[in-house]
């Protein structure tokens, strides 16, 4: 995906080895005794700011316990020092964040209380991780080993034959701005911090994280810093605390660290509730846990490595979002007060303008219970912090990204089925959103410039414009922003007209045509509007402005309530698959798939969103725009693109497509690899392509999909005969490129007939997904 990559990939989405020095030992050839979680590699991303991190944790755990080695997320592949083993880590975030409690073994005298001088060093060599579980050498002869429960970070340390074996428990330092920490060593086997930081790509308000640390040995020494200064035998400081032991004869150390975002004791109800069992114990209910949920997906057919790289995203797609309420269900709401969670499980960390595309989709598919409960925590932060949330982390907003994100991830929650007895409780939230903006107290922005967009039609490009919150603003992305909200009317208009909201309905539906406000006959393009309505900026659609992390050729797909509509505004089928062709250098995909998706369309680093005319698959803005074929008549480009870019995700540390953003990278390789995408997220309506291997068995929970799972097959899927021919559904033919989540539901096989020459399937007017009215 990167210039500096060195990949070898073959045709079409089949995956060959990557060429990577030094490739970590998580890499298995096949899975021993079938488990699937050795077919997983945490390490995939860890290089070139995919931002993911390769410790350990379980399935939508609290705790994510991982090295740092000085990357502002936490772990970076080329980097040879770690500072320390810290709780808490987003998987694939853009800025740095978490990092809370960093603890490292030492020997020798404390001396230095700088954990980027403290740091140790290590060797990939000596290196290893899987679901679960994290391994490494130290260059001190140290060897520490990390696992997990939803609450805790269990640790144990082999240390050399010493007496001076040290823990290390840094409280003022972390990944973000740290604004106070507090520890104290309570007895000869505890210790208890309390981490305040702020942060996250702006200053948010600030957080608080609660820990207490049982080791299952006393200590022979212990004592505390503050800045430089360390006292020995100190019980209490604000900087950090090391605890010592006598390794001369029994060399191992074990540690159960508890974490909670309520008080003190929430930590201490956590450890009770998943401490006091040993690493080996641990370690194996989490690759069990692991286990269970990769196996709810079983493929047949496909390379070594196309399989390595498929479970590894399905893995990183149940990384987020995480529990947020301790194991007495109490959790801090954004109300900053205490609340404990009756009937589900409360979550936290809402990365919305990424997952409503992707990732929302596939938990409600394999994880509906968990995505009940997401979406209803999500309710919660309305009810309780007084809005719907935007971006965010722990108990506090950060406002990152633009738009209404909110909307399309509730609504796939309706659609799906996950609301049910709560419809009008998350109705009236949406609307309340919908038709205003947050109070000035409020640190929420919601729809920021929905007075200009309900008033004219158009969020107006300010840029400039003062800005009085956290975050980022509507204002300097009028042209997406306006994509973005009428997208969010269209799928709220659905929902309207299903809970009988007549009026509501029609009001919406109506300003879900409010993207044509940005666009621009001059061009051909969608623009920025100032506010008198005057188009603004560069003419080129390819170095516009008004544009969130895109360019006006990457934004024109994401109509997807109205494709027919933007066909028509670029002049019909003929001229609109002429400039999809342009976009995806489609002459230059026939010849070259996996150097066209690495050399034109991966134009720069993982941050170069702008100044481009082609698709750009290492952001969120066009994920849905391959699909766009299923609409024009050639749904058998779709697959051609789909593949290609399916080449991009490999089985080494570079092996990610940008940032993964809590797993929305990930879901779109593993629902793109099915043949089953959400082409209008927020929606009921699954776009068609042919699946990179010959059988997928998805097992689903009866109580939410009643066919209990269904089966794709693609019998021959290759590079080479990679074009649908014919499709049925449980036996029958079905013609459309598409599927609805009501046939999906009692859907039991899906399957595919593949050829080596596109065919006349799904190129009737009628095959294409429909337009939301």
């Amino acid at each position: 995906m990167r210039g500096t990559r060195r990949t070898r990939v073959c045709l079409a989405g089949v995956l060959t080895a990557s060429v990577l020095s030094g490739t970590p030992a998580a890499v298995a050839a096949e899975p021993a005794e079938g488990r699937l979680t050795d077919l997983v590699n945490p390490f995939i991303g860890t290089q070139d700011e995919g931002n993911t991190f390769p410790g350990a944790a379980v399935p939508f755990g609290m705790v994510q316990l991982s090295p740092d080695t000085g990357h502002s997320t936490g772990y970076d592949y080329s980097q040879h020092l770690i500072r320390g083993f810290s709780l808490v880590h987003l998987s694939g975030v853009g800025c740095a964040i978490g990092g809370d409690l960093p603890v490292l073994p030492t020997t020798g005298d404390v001396t230095r209380t700088d954990y980027a001088k403290y740091a140790a060093g290590f060797s990939h060599g000596d290196e290893q991780a899987s679901p679960g579980y994290y391994r490494v050498g130290l260059d001190s002869g140290i060897r520490a080993e990390l696992t997990a429960t939803a609450r805790t970070g269990v640790q144990r340390y082999t240390f050399p034959a010493t007496d001076q074996a040290n823990v290390l428990l840094n409280a003022a330092q972390s990944l973000h701005k740290p604004v106070s920490g507090e520890i104290e060593i309570l007895d000869d086997h505890t210790v208890r911090t309390r981490i305040t930081g702020h942060g996250f790509c702006r200053d948010t308000a600030p957080y608080t994280v609660y820990t207490v640390t049982r080791f299952n040995r006393p200590f022979t020494a212990y004592g505390t810093w503050n800045g430089t200064a360390i006292t020995p035998g100190s019980r209490t400081g604000a900087g950090g605390a090391y605890v010592r032991f006598d390794t001369t004869r029994d060399r191992t150390v074990e540690a159960t660290t508890a974490l909670s975002y309520v008080d003190p004791h929430g930590a201490e109800v956590n450890l009770r509730t998943e401490g006091g069992r040993s690493f080996d114990t641990v370690r194996r209910q989490a690759r069990d846990a692991w286990e269970r949920r990769l196996a709810d997906v079983r493929v047949q057919g496909g390379d070594p490595t196309l399989r390595r790289t498929f479970y590894s995203s399905l893995y990183r797609t149940f990384l987020a979002p995480n529990v947020g309420s301790d194991a007495d269900g109490r959790y801090t709401g954004w109300d900053r007060r205490i609340h404990r969670a009756k009937g589900f499980t409360y979550y936290q960390n809402w990365s919305l303008w990424d997952t409503y595309r992707t990732q929302a989709q596939l938990l409600a598919l394999l994880a509906p219970r968990e995505a009940r409960d997401m979406a209803l925590s999500v309710l919660k932060v309305d009810e309780e912090g007084g809005w719907l949330p935007r971006w965010g982390y722990g108990t506090v907003e950060t406002n990152i990204m633009t738009g209404d994100p909110v909307t399309p991830f509730l609504t796939t929650a309706y659609q799906l089925g996950l609301l049910k007895g709560h419809e009008e409780r998350a109705y009236r939230a949406l609307r309340k959103n919908a038709d205003g903006v947050p109070p000035a107290a409020n640190p929420g922005i919601g729809r920021e410039a929905n007075a200009e967009y309900l008033a004219d039609g158009f969020a107006p490009y300010l840029k400039g414009r003062p800005h009085t919150k956290v975050g980022d603003s509507d204002y300097d992305h009028g042209a997406s922003v306006t994509l973005e909200y009428a997208l969010s009317d269209a799928m709220l208009a659905q929902m309207a007209r299903d809970l009988g909201h007549g009026a509501d309905a029609a009001r919406y539906a109506t300003r879900a045509q409010n993207y044509r406000t940005v666009f621009d006959p001059s061009t051909g393009f969608f623009r920025a509007r100032d506010a008198a309505g005057a188009f603004t900026g560069n003419p080129d659609p390819a170095r516009g402005i008004g544009f969130h992390e895109g360019t006006a050729w990457q934004y024109q797909w994401l109509v997807p309530q109205d494709l027919p509509g933007v066909i028509s505004l670029i002049g019909g089928e003929q001229a609109t698959n002429r400039r999809l062709d342009s976009f995806f250098a489609y002459d230059k995909l026939l010849a070259d798939p996996a150097r066209t998706a690495r050399e034109v369309w991966v134009h720069g680093n993982a941050y170069a969103y702008y100044n481009a005319a082609v698709y750009n698959p290492m952001n969120e803005p066009d994920l849905i725009a391959p699909y766009t074929y299923l609409s024009t008549g050639q749904p058998w480009k779709t697959t051609d693109v789909v593949h290609a870019a399916l080449t991009l995700f490999t089985d080494g540390p570079t092996g990610m497509t940008g940032n993964d953003d809590l797993g929305t990278m990930s879901a779109w390789n593993v629902l793109s690899s099915i043949g089953l995408f959400p082409v209008q997220p927020g929606y009921s309506t699954w776009g068609l392509s042919t699946p990179v291997f010959d059988r997928v068995d998805v097992r689903l929970d009866r109580r939410y999909w009643p066919s209990g799972g269904f089966t794709v097959t693609a019998p021959g899927t290759s590079a080479a005969d990679r074009y649908i021919q014919r499709a049925r559904t449980d036996g029958t033919d079905y013609r459309r490129t598409y599927l609805t989540t009501g046939s999906l539901r009692s859907l039991r096989s899906l399957a595919f007939t593949v050829g080596s020459r596109p065919s006349e399937w799904g190129t009737s007017p009628e095959a294409a997904p429909p337009a939301l009215r």
